[in-house]
């Protein structure tokens, strides 16, 4: 049997001091039946000097430069209409794959059924020279943020938990062409991704870590919510997704358990706004409790709340 085509979109914004390691991880994988689309989402930093050195070099690369930043999901949407292969890696390129991650990833697709839609593994962080930082499950276990890794139908944990580290996943093509590539409405990806795609699809987990993931910062909370994070006005969009794809009370329970911790997190980083949006949906859900009024009445005020959420978290989860 023929080795299945793999595409792997390589999206690239200001990543001209990793890029050239990035796309070599890539095109040396051992795995060789690869489409490599490189795509540049109007970089401002000398990437573009990158990509045409690399283009000079392995002529095979399929090169997209956009004359306008886009972000991340239109970005990807329009290399996606290009891409050919069975499977689709979704790869910023200030990250690394390890070499035989393609091929890994591959075998362990073939020998699951069509139900199964994704395939993640473990990965390792690095810091911008590339020293590690972290392993990511070794972290979420050792900080208690999680028990075990589930797999198979995760509807309910992407819904409840992250858990994922999304530069690991390989994308059966199918559903992406289902979903229609990425919600162009949101300011990102990998959340929306997750409650549509695995409300109909299994996930497998492989437990190797097959990719090293650039952190610009040591620190986990640096980059976290913020106030004015454009990103949790998306979130609260994809919750009401969620809310509509919901079949069985244990699905509203794991909304309700992501909805209480937005609304927490949406009030201490000062986004006031949508901690009334999360307050809301909690109604919605017939699910309020009294501390979620508090809460609410708490963000009325505009209380300089995001430096007690930052030396939180840098004690809790940065120590």
């Amino acid at each position: 049997m023929a080795a299945p085509l793999v595409t792997i979109v390589c999206l690239c914004y200001n990543h001209a001091t990793f890029i050239r390691e990035a796309v070599e991880s890539v095109i040396h994988q051992s795995y060789k039946n690869t489409q490599i689309i490189l795509i540049d989402d109007a970089s401002k930093d000398g990437s573009a000097d990158e990509i045409q050195k690399l283009e000079n070099q392995y002529p095979f690369l399929e090169i997209v430069l956009l004359p306008a930043n886009l972000g991340n999901c239109k970005a990807f949407n329009i290399a996606f209409k290009l891409a050919k292969g069975k499977y689709i890696i979704d790869f910023a390129t200030d990250d690394i794959m390890m070499f035989d991650r393609v091929e890994k990833q591959v075998h362990c697709f073939e020998n699951l059924d069509h139900t199964f839609g994704v395939v993640f593994t473990d990965a390792v962080y690095v810091d911008v020279n590339g020293t590690v930082l972290r392993n990511h499950f070794e972290y979420l276990f050792s900080k208690g943020l999680l028990s075990k890794i589930p797999s198979g139908n995760v509807y309910q944990s992407v819904l409840s938990q992250y858990f994922i580290a999304s530069p690991t996943m390989m994308i059966r093509k199918s559903v992406l062409d289902e979903l229609d590539g990425y919600d162009e409405n949101l300011s990102y990806e990998d959340f929306d991704f997750w409650v549509r795609s695995s409300s109909n699809y299994k996930y497998a987990f492989l437990n190797e870590k097959l990719t090293k993931i650039r952190r610009k910062h040591k620190s986990l909370s640096s980059g976290w919510y913020q106030p004015g994070d454009t990103q949790l006005y998306s979130t609260y969009l994809v919750c009401k997704k969620a809310q509509a794809i919901n079949r069985t009370k244990e699905d509203t329970l794991a909304l309700t358990k992501r909805a209480r911790y937005e609304l927490r997190q949406s009030f201490l980083s000062q986004n006031f706004n949508e901690s009334k949006l999360f307050f809301q949906l909690l109604k919605d859900l017939q699910q309020l409790r009294w501390l979620d009024y508090v809460i609410l009445n708490l963000s009325k005020l505009n209380l300089p709340m995001s430096y007690i959420r930052t030396w939180y978290h840098r004690i809790r989860y940065d120590a």
